[in-house]
């Protein structure tokens, strides 16, 4: 409270989710923000004066969703070139575009449609690993989400970096001069592959990342083809690989993970890597499937991921939920395995985890950041309601959401984005989508 003796915003009257460990369900509980962080969450009436009272009479409220892996510039991408196996997507179509099309101006708008796609769906925090990263990083301080934003390394001429000698001195550039801007802001790395860098550049990524204390994240295990070609190169597995250039820990985060042997998920697990886990890209590029349960039982915190928009193709984390454990359940021919609270918390609590943020965001507790969700449950397809952690998995969509709130500031109210010119914002992407269009006759 401030002199006044009034807080900033109280939320009133809804089911409160909280995913704090051991917190129950709160019926007609209250949340308290002031200055960003969450003051009290409570069953008790509150008679403590607020600015804003939000009623949320028959909704639920919750975190905010965490999207730990994107490349959310490639909303321009989206539906370019679909329907083919991952390297021919990759080297035919994708990496030609980018040479021909990603500029700053591409990664800035694109990033913002991502953005706004992302709050209108629930999410308020995300991982994006890309190129020209800047405007990334400007796009979220713009939209007031909260991302780990992570300069792409490749060992081969890239959007921004033609040089690619130049790679992860771009990557500490971006580190050094946007990791301290806005706390709702961070930087990392993103190395590619440990099929497209070499056991140098992956040791420099990983070392850059270490001295700026942030996150390295990888493509790792992604494909059959990819575990063949690295056992045929350095005679191991992709995660092996890692484990021997000495750049697996707390600190990395393995995205995909499918193709894992027993030893590969022992050695994810003793170096407590997190991992990143894009059910609905994996399925569209015919990937595979990968071993969540077991990766779970050995203690390895796993979260959830859209990948990008050109691979998905949307950025909707509520549907990623429903497919992520759908999948296993099929694939392992389990209806017990991958429940719905297990996957809740992979989108929220260990998201943050993976993060390295379980202390500022992911659950909704005293003391952490103040970035929640309202979701409108007065819905055809959410009446009745037996089981909140079922409906959010199995029949919320991301057009459910109501309001999302990031930092203590309303970004989406009634389901209008409130800081945003939507217009503008599709515009420009389509104009550049026009471009694209005009260039390659599609």
């Amino acid at each position: 409270m401030d002199a006044s003796g009034l807080v900033d915003l109280k939320i009133v009257n809804g089911t409160v989710l909280t995913m704090a460990p051991g917190a129950e369900i709160l019926d007609k509980g209250t949340v308290t923000v002031h200055q960003g962080v969450i003051r009290d969450v409570t069953s008790r009436a509150e008679d403590l004066p607020a600015r804003k009272v939000i009623d949320a009479q028959g909704n639920l409220v919750m975190p905010g969703l965490i999207n730990t892996h994107t490349h959310v510039p490639m909303s321009c991408f989206r539906g370019l070139s679909d329907d083919l196996p991952l390297m021919d997507w990759l080297e035919k179509h994708i990496f030609p575009a980018e040479s021909l099309f990603v500029n700053a101006d591409l990664a800035y708008w694109g990033s913002m449609l991502s953005c706004l796609e992302m709050m209108l769906s629930g999410t308020t925090t995300f991982a994006d690993g890309y190129f020209f990263e800047e405007q990334v990083a400007k796009a979220v301080l713009d939209s007031g989400l909260r991302a780990v934003v992570c300069q792409g390394v490749i060992d081969f001429p890239a959007p921004g970096v033609p040089d690619p000698t130049e790679n992860v001195h771009r990557a500490a550039q971006l580190m050094r001069e946007w990791g301290t801007r806005d706390p709702r802001l961070r930087c990392g790395v993103f190395a590619h592959s440990t099929y497209t860098c070499s056991p140098e550049t992956l040791r420099r990524a990983k070392a850059e990342a270490d001295e700026f204390d942030s996150l390295l994240f990888i493509h790792l295990s992604e494909t059959r083809d990819e575990t063949k070609q690295i056992e045929e190169r350095f005679g191991c597995t992709p995660v092996r690989h890692l484990e021997k250039l000495g750049i697996m820990d707390r600190r990395t985060v393995g995205v995909h993970c499918v193709w894992l042997t027993d030893q590969d998920m022992d050695l994810i697990a003793r170096n407590e890597m997190g991992v990143s886990y894009t059910p609905e890209s994996e399925m569209k590029l015919a990937s595979g499937v990968a071993p969540i349960p077991e990766l779970i039982r050995r203690g390895v915190a796993v979260s959830l991921g859209t990948d990008g928009p050109a691979s998905n193709n949307d950025l909707d984390l509520f549907s990623e939920m429903d497919v992520s454990a759908k999948l296993q359940k099929v694939h392992n021919l389990d209806p017990t395995c991958a429940s719905a609270r297990e996957t809740v918390r992979m989108a929220t609590l260990d998201g943050a985890r993976v993060l390295g943020m379980e202390d500022e965001v992911g659950s909704l507790e005293p003391g952490k950041r103040a970035d929640l969700i309202i979701v409108d449950l007065d819905k055809p397809h959410l009446t009745p309601i037996y089981d909140y952690y079922s409906h959010l998995v199995y029949a919320v969509k991301g057009s459910d959401v109501d309001t999302v709130i990031v930092d203590g500031k309303i970004l989406v109210e009634d389901r209008r984005v409130l800081a945003l010119d939507c217009a503008e914002i599709m515009d420009h992407v389509r104009r550049i989508g026009d471009r694209i269009r005009r260039h390659r006759h599609v």
